[in-house]
């Protein structure tokens, strides 16, 4: 592994390896893909639990991290090279290149989508996982910075790595009709040549999140225009879905760096259908499936994959 700085300031790890492969009696539903997962810095977060998921499905992998956002948080930011590391030493092979770039910056979704390609080759799929998280407040609380803050990071460079990505597939046109008042016909998407993406809402589309105004305005952009997206992904061949994970504990509800009272994660905890709170594996596995053949007859959904936690 060597390091490089670009032009544009940003980190750059790449790694040259060999594609990891799966005996013959459990084939790999992802062997030969190769997808970008954004914000995996952290072994117990959400991106670590979706890029591991990938890599036991036989993806390849370029992975985007941005540490310094972690230092800021009561649970801190870890070793990156070690945790990806980890990860290819796992699935040998799995991680192609990784990245470190701050997307609330003008022009990093292009950069990153761009660097991506160019260190990995064609990109298959797509996972929109990173966030900002604090910083925020209540109605009363909230302004511009965090607003806006939470909306670049959030929102806008989601958007926008989407676009990048969904722009190395050619648009499909449709077939002319033949005859007058005919609908024109749509020439079939074969499964394993199309495009993936997933993006991570929250929790707000089951319940209040109160004192994280900002935060829950940008998630909630995205499992509001999820629908819109996906309608002109198709055009390309790109299938989108988004998750609304529920509550996963990525740190925040361990006792050493919760980031509300033990009392009440407890109090939540035990009325979950089944006792616990989620996992990143959880996550993971959906979003494996997501990008695998299997999943193809769906498409443009917000999906809720939280334990039950909206049936309370």
């Amino acid at each position: 592994m060597h390091d490089e700085t670009p032009d544009d300031g940003a980190t750059v790890n790449t790694t040259t390896s060999t594609l990891h492969t799966a005996g013959p009696s459990a084939p790999d539903p992802l062997a030969g893909r190769t997808v970008l997962v954004t914000g995996v810095s952290r072994r117990r977060g959400i991106g670590f639990g979706i890029a591991s998921a990938l890599a036991d499905a036989g993806a390849r992998l370029v992975i985007h991290h941005f540490a310094p956002h972690d230092a800021d948080q009561p649970w801190g930011s870890e070793d990156v090279a070690a945790l990806l590391a980890d990860l290819d030493a796992a699935h040998p092979g799995c991680v192609l290149a990784n990245f470190s770039f701050d997307l609330a910056r003008d022009g990093a979704a292009k950069q990153l989508i761009r660097a991506a390609t160019e260190r990995a080759g064609r990109l298959h799929g797509l996972v929109c996982n990173h966030a900002r998280s604090g910083g925020d407040g209540s109605l009363f609380d909230v302004d511009e910075a965090m607003l806006d803050g939470h909306w670049r990071v959030n929102a806008r460079s989601t958007i926008l790595l989407t676009r990048y990505f969904a722009e190395q597939f050619e648009p499909r046109p449709a077939e002319a009709p033949s005859a007058p008042g005919q609908r024109p016909a749509r020439e079939p998407h074969e499964a394993r040549s199309s495009g993936r993406v997933v993006w991570l809402t929250s929790g707000q589309i089951d319940s209040p999140m109160p004192g994280e105004v900002a935060y829950a305005t940008s998630k909630a952009a995205l499992a509001g225009v999820t629908k819109t997206v996906c309608a002109e992904l198709l055009s390309r061949g790109v299938a989108l879905n988004t998750i609304n994970p529920g509550p996963v504990n990525t740190g925040y509800m361990d006792p050493e760096t919760a980031d509300r009272p033990l009392d009440e994660l407890r109090a939540i905890q035990a009325e979950q259908p089944f006792g616990r709170f989620g996992t990143p594996g959880d996550i993971g596995r959906l979003v494996a499936w997501l990008m695998s053949p299997a999943s193809r007859w769906v498409v443009g959904q917000v999906i809720s994959s939280d334990g039950g936690f909206s049936l309370g």
